[in-house]
């Protein structure tokens, strides 16, 4: 697979190949083990923001509601390898969306005092799910005090091409300032 540095995008599928699923598979370390982390997969319109307010994926909804995007569950991050996963079917996804924005969270940082500081060897890998083969990967390079959340990167369809953007911001916001940012209402 390619390995890609911040702000690059590339192609998930070459020479005229056709993706169906594919997974987003994050994984990380922590150095303080009060970290929780989780990954969210906001699904985005032309605007920049989510269709509905249940167009994002999580540990407390796993199934997109057009059923194309599936998370793997909330993880410990204990061990080696993958700690979340969100699996796409690329063809089943409402055409609408024109953007999947992965973030990885910390549990409750705000509360608790934690941040991205306490987080290493974050990344985030591509694999086509047909035949396991990883077709891209982002580690991450910068882990600052003042961030909580991390916009780790982006599937995005570009002229009905799906492609890749490794973003790696962070933000001083929790899953509740995410989804303001990206417009679910979570007042319920």
């Amino acid at each position: 697979g390619v390995v890609l540095k911040k702000g690059q995008k590339v192609n998930l599928a070459d020479n005229g190949q056709t993706l169906t699923r594919i997974k987003a598979c994050l994984g990380w370390d922590v150095t303080n083990g009060a970290c929780d982390l989780d990954v969210s997969a906001f699904l985005l319109g032309a605007d920049g923001r989510v269709l509905g307010d249940d167009w994002f994926v999580f540990y407390g909804q796993t199934v997109s509601p057009d059923g194309s995007i599936q998370h793997s569950g909330d993880s410990s991050g204990e061990g080696v390898g993958d700690d979340e996963v969100i699996t796409m079917n690329l063809p089943a996804v409402n055409p609408n969306v024109k953007k999947i924005v992965f973030v990885i969270t910390i549990n409750e940082a705000i509360e608790l005092g934690l941040n991205f500081s306490m987080v290493q060897n974050a990344y985030v890998r591509v694999v086509d799910d047909s035949n396991g083969r990883e077709l891209i990967r982002f580690t991450l390079t910068d882990y600052y005090a003042n961030v909580t959340s991390m916009m780790v990167g982006e599937v995005y369809n570009h002229n009905g091409q799906w492609k890749f953007n490794a973003i790696g911001d962070g933000v001083a916001k929790d899953l509740a300032g995410l989804c303001e940012m990206y417009g679910v209402n979570v007042a319920g």
